[in-house]
């Protein structure tokens, strides 16, 4: 339930603070005194849509925060504050929310920052607000099947788990074959797109490190008369006619004879025979790489063409040898799985037929079970219509099945509430329901049946009773205060008759303090109950025949109350 609310510099708020309690609270008072900015602060507080216009004049922002008390472990609440990872104890759930003038608005749930989405998701568990002209979710009629299946209970539920785990698989399934199929000309491409670039890069038998080898090969022959030139130069100096080779040899002789007699010419003896042998050994190879030393011009094309395939393929499908034969690999897996793909299509038809059958036999129950509740509810509803002076009102449940094969998360049915107000007229949708007296007649009496089963802890009536006045005042006073022995309610009215229901009762005062006008809330105790319920009847001064008829009032409540509490 709504435990506290504080608005500050809202409208013409300037600062109040409320405890609210179980049961029902009636708010009073004239007309234009503040009591639906109550009701726009609390309807912001829960995610409706805000405006700079509710902050007061002359102030840079306003403040509402309010404290939620949930005491049903099961209630919906908890799973959705774990879902956004919000902390709850001891069932406290606080909502703060700050329009600044700037256009900002920043949200809070019990402490930690939310978008106004999060923050409206959360309140729809928390409150439920129906005014007279709003179009609130028994008005909207994709909400009948929802609360058809919250009447049901938990034979429903469980029959309704059962098939949405079979409708997740069959959506995500025939999504995945629509998408297969819208992408059939796109796939064509793919293979023949896939078939080239794996032919090209095959052809290519790219090897590792050929790119390098290639180089060095080229280089060469580029620069073949350089290379030969100098080669034959070093050929030359060591074994040609200056006779380099000759003169080392002379002197390897004459240093190994002088080591004969000197032993501390043996290492230079030694260095210089090492020498002789290596620049002999060098002058073979030499000479055999300048007798297979032949310029070949079409090598070198080759090897150009050679490089230039490697640029391209680099350029194409990776930045080295190694990531194209990677690219390769990963694009012959997919065409192997595009090529292969026209067997697991029609494998994944037959199981989405398969799921198709099943769907029909869950949905099936679903709808056996709507069809024999739906009586069970018409029962109900007609009997709170009677008790709210509607006795010649009809109320049908209408469920039709959707064309074959189409299915939505609830089944194939569609459900709408029928009613016809008056006999002899043919029932029409609910939202089509034209007189305010009779819309709010409907509505409580939707209202009595559905509070039981929709999970939220509070409901507001922002004046509802507007149209209706007599023993279809006092019947619509009846169903608030009986909705209230389930949910919390707070009903802002004009009607004696709903006041005097009250289990606590707040007369919404407009003041004048200096040059500024401010709302202000008193509590009316028990003793003053009398007096302004008077007053309400009224409309002006007191008399001792409003008195008595306030208490006349009071004291039939009172019986009333204890029928159905």
């Amino acid at each position: 339930m709504l435990s506290e609310i504080s608005i500050k510099n809202f409208a013409i708020i300037e600062k109040l603070e409320v405890t609210f309690n179980e049961g029902l609270t009636v708010l009073t008072g004239e007309t234009g005194a503040g009591k639906s900015i109550i009701i726009d602060a609390v309807t912001l507080l829960v995610g409706g849509r805000g405006s700079q216009e509710f902050i007061r004049h002359g102030e840079k922002k306003a403040e509402l925060e309010g404290m939620f008390i949930i005491d049903e472990p099961q209630n919906p609440v908890f799973s959705k504050l774990a879902d956004f990872d919000i902390e709850i104890e001891d069932g406290v759930v606080i909502l703060r929310r700050d329009l600044n003038s700037n256009g900002k608005t920043v949200c809070r749930v019990n402490g930690k920052l939310v978008t106004i989405a999060i923050m409206r998701e959360i309140g729809s568990h928390l409150i439920d607000i129906h005014g007279q002209h709003e179009n609130q979710e028994l008005m909207h009629e994709r909400t009948h099947i929802h609360l058809l299946d919250q009447f049901a209970g938990e034979r429903l539920a469980n029959a309704h788990h059962n098939y949405t785990d079979l409708y997740g698989h069959y959506k995500r399934l025939k999504r995945k074959l629509e998408t297969a199929n819208e992408n059939e000309q796109q796939i064509a491409q793919r293979i023949d797109l896939y078939s080239f670039q794996l032919k090209e890069i095959n052809a290519a038998a790219l090897i590792i490190g050929e790119e390098d080898e290639l180089e060095d090969e080229k280089q060469k022959l580029q620069n073949f008369n350089r290379l030969f030139e100098r080669l034959n130069n070093a050929y030359e100096s060591i074994s040609g006619d200056t006779h380099a080779l000759d003169w080392v040899g002379s002197a390897m002789s004459d240093i190994e004879d002088a080591a004969s007699v000197d032993k501390n010419m043996k290492p230079h003896a030694e260095i210089i025979a090492t020498s002789f042998y290596s620049l002999q050994e060098t002058a073979y190879e030499l000479k055999n790489v300048l007798d297979e030393m032949e310029f070949d011009p079409a090598r070198l094309d080759i090897v150009e063409e050679r490089l230039a395939l490697h640029i391209s393929l680099k350029r194409k499908y990776g930045k080295t040898v190694e990531d194209i034969l990677i690219y390769r690999d990963k694009i012959a897996d997919e065409l192997d799985n595009l090529l292969s793909r026209d067997d697991r299509l029609s494998a994944e038809q037959a199981r989405l037929a398969s799921l198709l059958k099943d769907l029909e036999i869950e949905a099936g129950e679903l709808s056996i079970i709507r069809q024999e509740v739906s009586i069970q509810l018409e029962d109900a509803i007609m009997e709170q219509l009677q008790q709210l002076h509607m006795g010649k009102a009809s109320f049908k449940v209408d469920i039709k099945q959707k064309a074959t094969g189409i299915f939505d998360s609830n089944g194939f049915d569609d459900v709408s509430f029928l009613i016809s107000t008056n006999v002899g007229e043919p029932l029409k949708p609910l939202v089509k329901v034209a007189s305010g007296g009779e819309l709010s007649r409907v509505m409580l009496a939707l209202k009595t049946i559905f509070s039981k089963h929709q999970g939220v802890t509070s409901l507001i009536f922002d004046e509802v009773d507007t149209g209706v006045s007599g023993r279809v005042a006092q019947a619509i006073a009846e169903k608030i205060a009986m909705i209230a022995t389930h949910s919390q309610v707070l009903c802002i009215s004009h009607l004696p008759q709903v006041a005097a229901m009250a289990d606590y009762h707040y007369l919404i005062k407009k003041e004048v303090q200096g040059d500024r006008t401010r709302t202000a809330i008193h509590d009316v105790i028990q003793s003053d109950r009398t007096d302004e319920l008077s007053r309400m009847l009224s409309g002006a001064e007191i008399t001792p025949l409003t008195l008595k008829h306030a208490e006349e009032l009071l004291n039939l409540a009172h019986e009333r109350k204890k029928n159905f509490r």
